[in-house]
């Protein structure tokens, strides 16, 4: 596969348009959807540590005797590992993606 260069292809570096750098001001206006997607991985991962720490308690409950039903523990162990492994499968493809576009030739 070959690769055209903007000199090879016959443009020159005065039709090349600049790349926009950010300033002060484009970084205060973020789009909505940037702020929603921020919002839904900052809540998705408090609500995984939300139910480790849940389990966790639980743990500690069985340890001193206090629990009343192991049930609960073994559903809500259950539910955090199962969430642990959904968040690194999504992590997984994200920096799988991210590569794909980083190996791109523009």
């Amino acid at each position: 596969m070959a690769i055209i260069s903007p000199v090879s292809a016959g443009l020159s570096s005065a039709t090349v348009a600049p790349v926009a750098t950010p300033t002060d001001s484009n970084l205060s206006t973020r789009s909505s959807g940037a702020e929603g997607f921020d919002t839904a991985i900052s809540g998705a991962l408090n609500s995984l540590n939300d139910q480790h720490l849940y389990a966790d308690q639980l743990a500690r409950d069985a340890a001193t005797g206090n629990l009343q039903s192991i049930e609960d523990y073994m559903i809500a162990a259950t539910e955090a590992q199962l969430s642990t492994q959904l968040t690194v499968a999504v992590r997984n493809k994200a920096l799988e993606a991210f590569n794909e576009i980083m190996r791109m030739q523009v």
